[in-house]
């Protein structure tokens, strides 16, 4: 019953989308971890967490198996390895509920909710984090998404798991109306919260084309494929320059160092500037070596060329994708540890928007846009994600991935551009809903209008720490209160 509880929350979240399953999935968590001691309720967690994981982040055997080059049994033995090993923040979670909160003050209710958060949190950046699969993801179309500018997917879940444990106590006592209204109440909040206008358009917009190349990940690295490549963006870029404001290319869309392609974009550079329009492209970067570092920095970055300025280094790297932790043993055992540019480093925090034309854009690169707190920071007109999802193949991944950056421009209340290099490329408006969307898999162009929107939604300026603070107190104040009514017998 537990993993089949987990598997649950997968189906609440893109593209399955039946957004119920995640509050079933938390009513069933609170059965299960009633009247059980505490031994027990770490290993329905951790069960809970199995089903949870194994069914939602599958797509990691893809990347193993086809681009890592691991046997079929090696790659299933390193992706159930992953998702068991995160199922223990599960079992940590249902320990520490049965221990700590259950018993305490509306432990069965509030604390409830407060704890699912603070692991979600947890979650957030335990071990560089693995930010996936959060239960508020699933309601960027219910009237739950009035919290997204407010308190962030974390207050959404909040909420998520409140109602799960309404609905628990309803079972169990149809009489308990008063957390009944409350949870209610929250919901019509949500919705009354939706009206709200937190950010405003400006006299600033574009037209834009994001060119999606569908390159195969097994030719994409190969050096025999890299004049073919030039040659394929060359060419699906050309009639763009007339037509588009801002042309945007993906992650990573240039297999070589800028240093070593940079003829190739001062000539994309010219065309862009000849019609007074913009290039902002992925490609790998290197600066000049220093004292500091003698051999210079690699990073994977983001260059706005033509009318446009600007480079950006991305900031949150995934392992053993972008950089290998405990390199001196790992690297070389298997493809899946040596995969082509993993050795980068992470780029400063604070830095500049990149500049095109008259809009500045907020860039982020793949993995970074499923972390709200660090996206929150931007202070651009626009939203902008590359990525390169073309590691997970046919699986549910990159669907996941898009909807966690349409909550992105919802928190934010800002466009966002998401450009691939096989899919899921789209233009996201300021209330997180697609606006124009490529198929996947498909060698395409996909163009569309982008607007610039001013002002700061509430979860820009505080983040999540209001939210994790006010669980925390629900905590804190529920096991003192318990402490203080307890008496001797």
């Amino acid at each position: 019953m537990s993993i089949v509880s987990g598997a649950l929350i997968t189906l609440s979240l893109a593209p399955f989308n039946f957004w119920p399953a995640g509050i079933i999935a938390l009513v069933l968590l609170h059965r299960l971890l009633d009247h059980v001691d505490v031994k027990k309720a770490a290993k329905r967690g951790w069960f809970f967490g199995a089903g949870m994981f194994l069914s939602g982040t599958s797509w990691l055997y893809v990347s193993i198996h086809d681009y890592g080059d691991a046997s079929v049994l090696f790659a299933g033995f390193l992706t159930t390895s992953f998702c068991l090993l995160l199922a223990l923040m599960h079992a940590m979670l249902g320990y520490g509920y049965v221990r700590w909160v259950r018993e305490s003050a509306a432990g069965r209710w509030l604390g409830f909710a407060a704890w699912w958060v603070l692991w979600e949190w947890v979650r957030y950046w335990l071990l560089t984090g693995f930010p996936w699969l959060y239960v508020g993801y699933a309601h960027l179309t219910t009237p739950l998404s009035g919290f997204a500018p407010v308190t962030g997917v974390l207050g959404i879940s909040f909420v998520v798991a409140l109602t799960a444990a309404t609905l628990t106590l309803l079972l169990q006592n149809i009489r308990r109306a008063k957390p009944l209204v409350a949870c209610a109440s929250l919901w019509l909040i949500a919705l009354a919260l939706q009206q709200v206008q937190w950010t405003t358009p400006t006299d600033r917009h574009a037209s834009v084309a994001l060119v999606q190349a569908n390159i195969p990940q097994s030719m994409k690295w190969d050096p025999q494929q890299f004049r073919d490549t030039l040659d394929l963006y060359r060419t699906l870029s050309a009639p763009l320059w007339q037509q588009a404001d801002i042309v945007f290319w993906p992650e990573a869309a240039i297999p070589a160092f800028y240093d070593r392609s940079r003829s190739f974009f001062d000539e994309q550079a010219a065309l862009a500037q000849q019609y007074g329009h913009t290039l902002i492209a992925g490609v790998p970067y290197r600066t000049e070596p220093t004292s500091a570092e003698p051999d210079g920095g690699m990073f994977n970055s983001a260059v706005a060329l033509g009318n446009g300025s600007g480079v950006y280094h991305k900031q949150h790297l995934v392992p053993f994708g972008e950089y290998v932790p405990l390199e001196s043993t790992l690297r070389g055992l298997i493809q899946f540890f040596d995969l082509p540019m993993s050795d980068f480093q992470a780029g400063p925090a604070d830095q500049a928007p990149l500049r095109a034309g008259n809009l500045t854009f907020a860039p982020y690169i793949c993995y970074e846009v499923v972390y709200g707190d660090l996206v929150r920071h931007a202070r651009a007109d626009v939203l902008l994600t590359i990525s390169n999802d073309a590691w997970f193949g046919h699986s549910i991944g990159p669907l996941q991935h898009l909807q966690m950056a349409q909550m992105r421009a919802l928190e934010l209340g800002r466009y966002m551009v998401r450009a691939t290099g096989n899919g899921v490329t789209a233009i996201i408006d300021n209330k997180g809903r697609i606006t124009a969307r490529a198929p996947q898999f498909e060698r395409t162009v996909l163009t569309g209008e982008v607007q610039g929107f001013a002002g700061l939604t509430p979860f820009a300026r505080f983040g999540s720490w209001p939210l994790l603070g006010f669980c925390a107190l629900i905590i804190v104040s529920g096991g003192l209160v318990r402490r203080l009514s307890w008496k001797p017998h």
